[in-house]
């Protein structure tokens, strides 16, 4: 039997303003996989994210997560989101925030310490946050987000603005989770991470254009280089919009 996926989105429409912003969105996310979310900046990525973690308005169509409506009550101990801007407070230690936030979703304190090593911030645990490179404190937003031991994780450009060492280290985190069996949606404007996903939802003006993994956008293509295939899309896309 085939399992039931992480995600299921169908017909997904979300109108802003005035404006649709995402025009009939229909994908699955398979269970215990790093699917990437890519595409330019403002082709809506973070309202799709939005729409899977429940706290955007629909127009129209189903979102369901883990076997539930997208903002369950019953999915708030299941799923971590993790914004662009870290979520922790500056003039807190490492410790001190995960404290804080261990308190507040009720989980033991012996959790604390079991993230701090999982995001590998054991030699800056007393550290001031505020003190933190930019690419630690992207840690420290995900290391609250897995206090919970949460089924599916959502990243909204986790490594934005950070070096290719940190990126790396990050990346390498993010598949030793799905290896323990987490669910992963990250999202990023870069194309060069699509190749660190299992999965790849590509998106571009409010749509979706693809929804395969690298190797099958590779073949489909014809182009190694993954930022030259998801062009190479765009252009296919363009001629057929331009023939009908």
């Amino acid at each position: 039997m085939t399992p039931s996926p992480a995600i299921a989105v169908s017909g997904l429409r979300v109108v802003r303003g005035g404006n649709e912003v995402l025009h009939n969105l229909s994908f699955d996310v398979e269970a215990s996989t790093v699917v990437g979310l890519l595409g330019p900046s403002g082709c809506g990525k973070t309202t799709l994210i939005r729409s899977l973690v429940g706290v955007q308005i629909v127009e129209s169509g189903e979102v369901r997560v883990l076997g539930a409506a997208a903002g369950s009550a019953s999915l708030r101990p299941r799923v971590g989101y993790v914004t662009q801007a870290p979520s922790v407070y500056p003039d807190l230690s490492v410790t001190e925030n995960l404290v804080y936030f261990s308190k507040v979703l009720d989980v033991p304190r012996e959790r604390v310490d079991e993230v701090i090593e999982t995001v590998d911030l054991g030699g800056h645990a007393g550290h001031v946050t505020a003190n933190l490179s930019g690419g630690q404190r992207a840690r420290v937003s995900l290391a609250t987000a897995l206090l919970g031991e949460p089924e599916l994780l959502v990243l909204d450009e986790p490594t934005v603005g950070l070096d290719p060492v940190l990126r790396e280290e990050l990346w390498r985190t993010f598949h030793g989770l799905a290896d323990a069996g987490a669910t992963l949606l990250v999202s990023s404007h870069v194309m060069e991470e699509a190749r660190r996903c299992d999965q790849l939802l590509l998106m571009r003006d409010g749509s979706l254009i693809a929804t395969e993994s690298p190797d099958e956008l590779r073949a489909r293509t014809g182009k190694e280089d993954l930022e030259e295939a998801f062009l190479a899309l765009i252009e296919s896309q363009s001629r057929g919009d331009a023939a009908r």
